[in-house]
């Protein structure tokens, strides 16, 4: 996963105004695993504006297996090496794997939540990007061990009467347990899967397996361009949408909320970095490095560093992780991460999203 846009959730309200008085929202402790339980398609609008915050498992898992499952994608399986059980996790979840050559980088959890003997992950290969899709397809082997931390989750599954999934691409690594998960309750579901090509299209195979609901394949080969929004059209009263795409797919599910039928919730998940909006020129300066840089107006401050700093830390790209966070020396921040806590921003900043608010910032890099 190259990045995303976690916990974007879009709620629609009756017309009146009113929300009912059911809505609530369950917090259940499991050792020190905190998981988030929403049993009101509601309760995500309730916490959305705070930091993400959980205390992460750290595990060392073995690769148990590599297998290809559409052009340019490959699924890691992972174990416990002493064949421990592993961390709970829920649809949505994702985990940070730390790759051999020091890269971290975020991948949802893809395979059977009740199966606490295994996790698995999906990978895309992005020959032009950061270098960590390069390498988990070029280097890595069955019988490596990686390091792991989660689960968690800012992609949850609410409770609704039923379920519209669009996912676009390698967008159906989350999607795929939540359809599991609706199919194994018996809530009505119906999944519209978009791609480039069916070879292209991960799990097509798996999917059939999954009876309960109604399974459109849209490959562009076959059908042309689609028209999300006309997609969305298909959403039910009291239903939740949840779509996980390319930048296209997202901003025309986000462009038809209104479309949605009041009692309705949209909830999106983003995998690649956002573009940068209402974004100004300024400068940054690397103290320790002796460098100063400019920040495009529609560029991230990340972007601009890695001109110089190519190894940089980072991972999610839009101030979710905190992987790219770095201590502010001067200057006044324009923090748009959910991440850091608000004594945290007081001389911090995530680089991939967070600006200037007026003139340079001083960083400690």
């Amino acid at each position: 996963m190259t990045g995303l846009i976690r916990g974007d959730t879009r709620i629609a309200t009756p017309t009146d105004g009113t929300i009912p008085a059911s809505v609530k929202l369950v917090a259940t402790a499991v050792g020190g695993y905190r998981r988030l339980v929403a049993d009101s398609r509601f309760a995500p609008l309730l916490s959305r504006s705070n930091p993400v915050r959980h205390n992460d498992f750290d595990m060392n898992l073995v690769i148990e297996q590599i297998i290809e499952q559409a052009d340019d994608v490959v699924s890691l399986t992972l174990a416990a090496p002493d064949g421990a059980d592993l961390p709970i996790w829920s649809p949505g979840s994702h985990v940070d794997v730390f790759l051999p050559s020091g890269k971290q980088r975020q991948y949802s959890l893809c395979g059977d939540p009740q199966d606490r003997s295994r996790y698995r992950v999906a990978v895309r290969h992005i020959r032009d990007g950061g270098g960590g899709s390069r390498e988990v397809h070029e280097t890595l082997t069955v019988g490596d061990l990686l390091h792991i931390r989660g689960p968690r989750n800012a992609f949850r599954m609410v409770t609704a009467d039923s379920y519209l999934f669009v996912a676009g691409g390698i967008g159906i690594t989350p999607i795929l347990p939540m359809v599991q998960e609706a199919d194994r309750r018996g809530t009505p579901w119906r999944l519209v899967y978009l791609g480039r090509s069916r070879d292209s299209m991960p799990f097509l195979n798996e999917l059939a397996h999954y009876t309960g609901g109604d399974v459109e394949i849209r490959p562009d080969t076959e059908f042309g361009i689609p028209d999300t929004s006309a997609l969305l059209d298909g959403a039910l009263p009291g239903g939740a949408v949840y779509v996980c795409g390319p930048p296209p797919v997202l901003d025309a599910a986000r462009s038809r909320l209104s479309a949605i039928a009041a009692s309705g919730s949209l909830h999106t998940e983003r995998f690649s970095a956002p573009p940068v909006v209402g974004g100004t020129a300024f400068d940054v300066e690397l103290r320790r490095s002796g460098v100063t840089l400019s920040v495009g107006a529609e560029e991230s401050a990340l972007t601009a560093i890695r001109r110089s700093k190519p190894d940089v830390t980072y991972s999610c790209q839009q101030g979710y992780c905190g992987t790219c966070t770095v201590r502010v020396l001067s200057g006044s921040v324009e923090h748009r991460d959910n991440s850091l806590l608000e004594s945290e921003r007081k001389d911090a900043m995530a680089v991939c999203v967070s600006r200037s608010v007026g003139g340079p910032l001083v960083l400690d890099l």
